[in-house]
């Protein structure tokens, strides 16, 4: 009905003298946006009209009803996606309305680290001034659904730089990053090695939170998954640092204890049960996923700090303890058990 009213309307403008003419005019205008451009952000549910009305108050365009009209006419006023756009020099009118109408919006992006955990992650998404936050019990309830897990998410999203909208959801995004790692770790899970100790992709999952927690020398990532590979096969425990701390969360003021190792109540302390814990640790990004379904084929059983960021392995307890002496007992003055960044050298 709509559309006829329209067509109507085009007819009696056409009926004017040079009406043809005015209308193509008022189409291909020249918008008149400040020097440098400007932003435009349509929320969901925002007309078409809304949307060129704004821009004529603010004297961007002219006739902003009829080019609503046109636009009805060509059937593109019910294709405008919300979003943030970015409006340059020369733009007309048109080109406006075939932006909103193909959804070109401005787009931003975030960058999760590997290592980081899913709390770490949701707090450096929610910090970005462009994505919208969800209040912490529904993204919990969300993200739970989303994994179709009772438990915890965490690990079950796959960290990289995600491209956002303004306006997108924390959620959004980690909708986005849990595709993409159950697409990647499906992927791995079927060409998994007949003698693996994991029985699903899950523990696999788990395992890559480690190593990737462990790891301060990529090339390493293969050796350190080979060491916790090997120890699962023999029932090894896997003794690992990390899991630990995760275990303790708050309660972990910096520093390891005896007690801490003992303790059989932290159901992640690796040091006092057998087998993987319960959860993953941390996000485990690719390059630690693939290091668990193609590990090193060495003997090594243990592994320690050499204090530059690397580690030495050995094969036996007694060469182990021997390089626990010479690296560990007596530590040298720039000890550290992560690698300098290249823009730290001086610190």
């Amino acid at each position: 009905m709509f559309r006829a009213l329209v067509f109507v309307a085009v007819l009696a403008l056409l009926g004017l003298g040079g009406g043809a003419l005015q209308l193509r005019e008022i189409w291909l205008q020249p918008m008149t946006l400040p020097q440098g451009g400007a932003t435009v952000t349509i929320s969901r549910g925002e007309s078409l009209q809304q949307v060129l009305r704004r821009a004529q108050d603010q004297q961007w365009i002219s006739h902003a009803k009829w080019i609503g009209w046109i636009a009805r006419w060509h059937g593109m006023d019910e294709q405008v996606k919300a979003g943030e756009y970015q409006l340059d020099t020369p733009l007309s009118a048109s080109e406006l309305i075939q932006m909103l109408a193909i959804g070109a919006v401005k787009q931003y992006t975030v960058t999760l680290p590997e290592g980081i955990t899913l709390t770490a992650a949701i707090a450096l998404l929610q910090a970005h001034p462009k994505i919208t936050s969800t209040p912490a019990v529904q993204l919990e309830a969300d993200l739970l659904e989303l994994v179709g897990r009772d438990d915890s998410a965490e690990g079950l999203f796959l960290p990289e730089t995600w491209a956002f909208n303004h306006g997108d959801s924390e959620f959004d995004v980690l909708r986005r990053a849990h595709r993409a790692l159950n697409e990647l770790l499906t992927e791995l899970w079927e060409r998994r090695p007949s003698d693996s100790p994991l029985d699903s992709p899950y523990a696999a999952l788990t395992l890559a939170s480690i190593v990737e927690k462990e790891t301060g020398v990529a090339s390493e990532r293969p050796q350190i998954a080979g060491v916790f590979l090997r120890r699962l096969t023999m029932g090894m425990r896997l003794q690992t640092d990390p899991t630990v701390i995760y275990g303790l969360g708050e309660d972990y003021e910096g520093d390891l204890k005896r007690r801490h190792l003992r303790d059989t109540g932290n159901r992640y302390n690796t040091y006092a049960i057998a087998g993987l814990p319960p959860t993953p640790i941390a996000l485990a990004g690719e390059a630690a996923l693939r290091a668990v379904f193609a590990p090193d084929d060495s003997e090594s059983l243990y592994f320690v700090a050499k204090g530059d960021g690397s580690h030495a392995f050995s094969a036996s307890l007694t060469e182990h303890e021997e390089n626990v002496r010479r690296y560990q007992l007596t530590r040298r003055e720039d000890y550290r058990s992560s690698p300098l960044k290249p823009d730290a050298s001086s610190k």
